[in-house]
């Protein structure tokens, strides 16, 4: 029967396809991070108290890509290419979500507008990135290979899922509310579109890895569509709510270390 632990057991245990993963995530992770460094160098004067947990966030992601780089070489395994279709961070700025990376290379400060925008794009994403390392630490938390790296990482994104949440609602408050929620739906709508054409990229790639039958693929292809379907009707909108978080300036202190993988 298959199931999420079945099935990421399996790509876990196959060097080609478990090099694959790490190479999109580090990549991920990598890109994640250089975003928000030009972000936290451009914020606008008045914003300014936001660099700080910017520049933190920034950290938190190249640590991540590091993590999955440091799984890989633990193996003896080398990155491989990541396939354009599976780049969801490139994937999400073609598609107009977030900032621009033309907007990020240059040197003219951003307006508060733009830290709306980029806040919502990473509500909308770390709501995603958290379920999806709550996942794998339910069922991979005490694996002698992932296990500290999986809980590390799932920490992680749930401050900056916190963070967002807390900001948004500063930004409310200050009477910026009308556009948080218009560009959070905006976001929210297309990053279930993105993750939907990302899964089927990722699941065709391992599919040829691992040999997987057709009725397989079928029926993962048939799950990813029936997820998309219940996002599409209603699943997003828990993307797009905003509430206290229980962890306050999750990102106020300094980024943690990675752990070592020799």
């Amino acid at each position: 029967m298959l199931s999420a632990k079945s099935l990421f057991q399996e790509i876990l245990d196959d060097d080609e396809s478990f090099r694959l993963f790490c190479s999109i995530a580090a990549s991920g992770e990598s890109q994640g991070g250089w975003e928000n460094a030009r972000i936290a160098a451009l914020v606008p004067p008045s914003e300014q108290a936001l660099a700080p947990k910017i520049t933190r966030h920034a950290a938190d992601e190249d640590k991540h890509g590091r993590i999955f780089n440091a799984l890989m070489r633990k193996r003896g395994l080398e990155p491989v290419p990541v396939p354009p279709e599976t780049d969801y961070t490139m994937l999400l700025e073609r598609h107009g979500i977030g900032l621009a990376h033309e907007k990020l290379k240059s040197d003219e400060p951003l307006r508060v507008q733009d830290i709306v925008t980029y806040l919502a794009h990473s509500r909308v994403t770390e709501q995603r990135a958290s379920e999806q390392m709550e996942l794998l630490r339910k069922h991979f938390a005490d694996h002698p290979e992932l296990g500290r790296a999986v809980k590390m990482i799932s920490g992680d994104e749930d401050n900056h899922l916190a963070y967002c949440h807390e900001e948004l609602l500063r930004l409310a408050h200050a009477g910026h509310g009308r556009a948080i929620r218009h560009t959070l739906r905006e976001c929210a709508l297309a990053e279930i579109r993105v993750y939907r054409d990302v899964s089927l990229a990722v699941m065709a790639h391992m599919g040829r890895i691992l040999g997987w039958s057709r009725a397989k693929s079928a029926v993962l292809a048939a799950g990813i569509h029936g997820v998309y379907a219940y996002e599409r009707a209603a699943g997003w909108r828990r993307m797009v709510s905003l509430m206290p978080p229980e962890r306050r300036d999750a990102l106020g202190g300094p980024a943690t270390s990675a752990p070592e993988f020799a």
